[in-house]
């Protein structure tokens, strides 16, 4: 097992549960997760997650000071809906990414890289959402869980596997936390 692959896992476990339980601390460990995972995916020649760590750690450190800022009256974070006419961007943007970083992969010796786009694309829309608190992130977050599983696993990536095993769970936990949440 790569130890680093492991310490990864530990901050991203600590991660899921914080960003859950709707706590700001949930942003540093994210931010050491993905520092961590972008030389991991790096060296597995999953080109376009390795670089979407940049963009993740980039995207932790803008919640952060985003949450800060936007507490509830309990001290948790309030969290909201996207707008109906917000869809139709989303998926746009998702689909658009998606395709050209898989585009862009394939001109490389990217390992596989149409889910490797697909995963990038996705999570930078995803990501997006979780920063403005929209519950709409989570089942984004599932999809994406889903192909991230298959896709570290073909790469023997298997704690990395099991850990997106684990955010899949806490996607699904975070989506139903979140939605009681939502403001009446």
């Amino acid at each position: 097992m790569n130890p680093w692959e492991a310490l990864a896992a530990a901050f991203g476990l600590a991660n899921i549960v914080l960003l859950a339980r709707r706590s700001v601390w949930n942003f540093p460990c994210g931010m050491a997760m993905v520092a961590i995972l972008a030389g991991v995916f790096w060296q597995g020649r999953l080109y376009a997650v390795a670089g979407l760590q940049g963009f993740f750690f980039l995207a932790q450190a803008h919640g952060l000071w985003s949450w800060l800022r936007a507490p509830a009256a309990n001290g948790e974070v309030a969290v909201r809906r996207l707008p109906r006419r917000g869809w139709p961007v989303v998926i746009a943007s998702g689909a658009v990414a998606s395709v050209l970083l898989a585009l862009l992969l394939a001109q490389t010796d990217a390992a596989a890289p149409i889910p490797d786009g697909a995963v990038a694309g996705w999570s930078l829309v995803a990501q997006l959402l979780t920063n403005l608190r929209m519950i709409e992130s989570w089942p984004l977050w599932v999809g994406i869980n889903i192909v991230s599983i298959g896709l570290y696993a073909s790469q023997s990536l298997w704690v990395t596997a099991a850990l997106y095993v684990v955010f899949l769970a806490g996607a699904l936990w975070s989506w139903q936390l979140w939605r009681r949440a939502l403001p009446r």
